[in-house]
């Protein structure tokens, strides 16, 4: 489905088409409980969230104007919802299960020995802490990107900043991964 598409289904469901809204939905759920589980661990926290985004998006829909993709749009209240959701969690709760940010359950191949299954653990692990230790602004521009797949425009019109400042993040978090990860790449573990 196009931005075309996406424009044509808006323009629906503002008119009151519910069934255009619902295929916005069916179209952006998944993609939006990725971006939710990011920053929310625990995957009923991530439901709520994202019904909580949909339903806001739904009240927001006639004002919405179209000076950006819907899916921008979409996701900087999925955003906004986290941020609320963090705020509101005392800070000694817990982000949830351990579940990693990038690779969660790396699968190994059939022939994988004992030692390598070890250091994919290990690696997989390692990544997901060197991107959880990023400053916030750094990660969600890392994850947007690389994850997700946005451009730096999109990045940027959905962190609301220039799309140099998206770079400038972005190399800044590929740099402190490249720090963080090269002891465990070359054997020595973790400092």
């Amino acid at each position: 489905m196009s931005t075309d598409a996406d424009v044509l289904l808006v323009r629906q469901a503002q008119a009151g088409s519910r069934a255009a809204f619902d295929m916005l939905v069916l179209k952006y759920q998944r993609r939006v409980e990725r971006l939710l589980s990011r920053s929310v661990r625990d995957p009923a926290d991530v439901a709520d969230l994202c019904q909580e985004t949909f339903l806001a998006a739904y009240r927001a829909l006639p004002a919405f104007r179209g000076e950006s993709a819907f899916y921008t749009w979409l996701y900087r209240i999925a955003i906004n919802a986290a941020g609320r959701h963090r705020a509101r969690r005392r800070p000694e709760q817990p982000l949830g299960d351990e579940e990693g940010t990038f690779v969660t359950d790396p699968h190994p191949t059939d022939d994988a020995t004992p030692e390598a299954i070890l250091a994919s653990r290990q690696l997989a692990q390692g990544l997901d802490e060197a991107v959880d230790g990023l400053a916030e602004d750094q990660r969600r521009a890392l994850l947007l990107r690389e994850v997700d797949g946005l451009s730096y425009d999109e990045i940027a019109d959905l962190m609301n900043c220039p799309p140099g400042t998206v770079r400038s993040r972005i190399f800044r978090a590929r740099e402190a991964l490249a720090a963080r990860l090269r002891p465990l790449l070359s054997g020595g573990g973790w400092r």
